[in-house]
């Protein structure tokens, strides 16, 4: 009964109803013209911004931290095995619209996350807080949509997604070891308890070591993977984008198989529209500071997460041969792929790459389940601990579950998420529009921004405002 419940929701979200394929697709050509281009004329301004962004307070995390937080979560099974069901489902063609949907994601990712930051509070240990939920209440004074939000990110972040990567992790030590998946699990839940139990600070901490490492180790082994075959590359940029518009593939589907798994699973991946990423904008103390700053670091992060990481795994797989099958893979794709490169040593290295990917999505997810215990009074020790029980819980439960089973639920809850958010900031975007513009029209003078409460025209009322 509850497959079925699950698949009728996600047929009208994904399937035949393609709700979401519109919506993300709309909203970021929205906000692509709303704010003039903002992901090629600023390109460059996102990365300078980088400079700087280590400081943190007592208030508010580092911006360098809020993005490995968010790159965290971010970087996990989508980037590995996400990819690899793109491709066994879609085709090479996939990636083309992985790439179209980051493209026009990080302008949707810039407005969130301005939101996230402008409309943040202080919990009660005096730490900032907000998401999605937060700039409903307070942008749209709609309290049951914030609410109603909050329950889909409990339902996904909270739980779902953990399980998902718990999930992607015990197939692959087990295709690589032979290690028995609930023995994984109890490994996973032990490792993930030591770390969360620092709350939001402990899990930025540890992705601000953890991230960078990882990321840019994977990228070299990509790198190394496509200079060895430097002369099919050119072909098979072409084989991508020729696969995109259905011109290789034999039947009337190819076409909307690619479109639906690559923007699918490109959500997914870098989560632009989802609302997950304002939570970690919220958490950080700016640098300049004007709530926009964050809009940049997060899309930064859309670009890292899609663009680089993901194109990585296409082109370690596609470079092997890899194509659409009829079984979806997941994170085994991957490594039969590495290990036709590399040899048997590919296997390790792959399931040592999802290992760490995955494991920081694991505590980065509780970060933003976490943040939402304040909007239901349960920012307390009980709350707290009964959050966290229900989060360990889930993945154990993940690490055993069936990988289709695990992935529907996944889509469903991202998807409820996604539907929610993006008509709220859709909404506010005259808000969105106003701050911006005082950023471009400050940083286009040479000035350092600085944002000052009544500088601009924003909807709704900050009840804790800290702007």
């Amino acid at each position: 009964m509850v497959n079925q419940i699950v698949d009728a929701i996600n047929n009208v979200l994904w399937g035949e109803g393609q709700v979401l394929i519109f919506m993300l697709v709309g909203c970021g050509v929205w906000f692509t013209v709303r704010l003039g281009g903002v992901q090629l004329k600023h390109f460059i301004h996102m990365f300078a911004l980088l400079r700087g962004s280590g400081n943190s307070t007592k208030e508010g995390i580092s911006s360098f931290q809020a993005l490995c937080t968010s790159l965290s979560a971010r970087v996990g099974t989508g980037n590995l095995a996400g990819v690899a069901v793109a491709i066994s489902l879609g085709g090479a063609g996939a990636i083309f619209w992985m790439w179209v949907i980051a493209f026009l994601g990080m302008a949707t990712g810039f407005a969130e996350s301005v939101l996230g930051q402008l409309y943040k509070v202080h919990d009660e240990n005096g730490e900032f807080r907000g998401g999605p939920a937060y700039y409903i209440k307070q942008g749209l004074n709609k309290t049951w949509l914030a609410i109603l939000f909050s329950l889909c990110l409990f339902l996904g972040y909270g739980f779902v997604f953990s399980a998902v990567q718990a999930n992607t992790i015990t197939d692959a030590l087990n295709n690589a070891y032979d290690i028995p998946t609930h023995w994984s699990g109890v490994v996973i839940i032990a490792l993930a308890a030591l770390i969360v139990v620092g709350g939001f600070r402990g899990i930025a901490r540890f992705a601000e070591w953890v991230v960078p490492f990882m990321g840019i180790g994977y990228v070299i082994a990509a790198l190394l993977v496509t200079f060895l075959h430097i002369s099919e590359v050119p072909e098979l940029l072409m084989h991508i984008i020729r696969s995109a518009f259905g011109l290789e593939e034999a039947g009337a589907g190819a076409l909307g198989a690619a479109i639906k798994n690559g923007i699918q699973r490109g959500l997914y991946s870098n989560e632009a529209g989802s609302g997950s990423v304002p939570h970690a904008a919220a958490a950080a103390t700016p640098n300049p500071n004007h709530p926009v700053t964050q809009g940049y670091i997060q899309m930064l992060g859309v670009f890292l997460d899609t663009m680089i990481l993901c194109t990585s795994t296409a082109f370690i797989i596609l470079l092997a041969g890899g194509s659409a099958q009829d079984q979806m893979e997941g994170i085994r794709m991957t490594q039969d792929a590495m290990s036709w490169h590399v040899g048997s040593g590919g296997t390790d290295f792959v399931a040592a790459a999802i290992c760490l990917f995955a494991f920081t999505s694991v505590v980065a997810n509780y970060a933003y389940g976490e943040s939402n215990l304040h909007m239901f009074k349960l920012d307390n020790r009980p709350g707290r601990a009964a959050y966290t029980v229900g989060y360990l819980a889930m993945i154990f439960w993940g690490s055993m579950a069936a990988l289709p089973q695990v992935w529907a639920l996944a889509d469903m809850a991202l998807g409820l998420m996604t539907v929610i958010n993006i008509v709220a900031i859709i909404w506010l975007t005259p808000t969105i529009v106003s701050i911006s513009k005082d950023y471009f029209a400050k940083h286009a003078k040479g000035e350092k921004p600085e944002y000052r409460r009544g500088d601009c025209e924003i909807q709704g009322t900050s009840e804790k405002g800290i702007w």
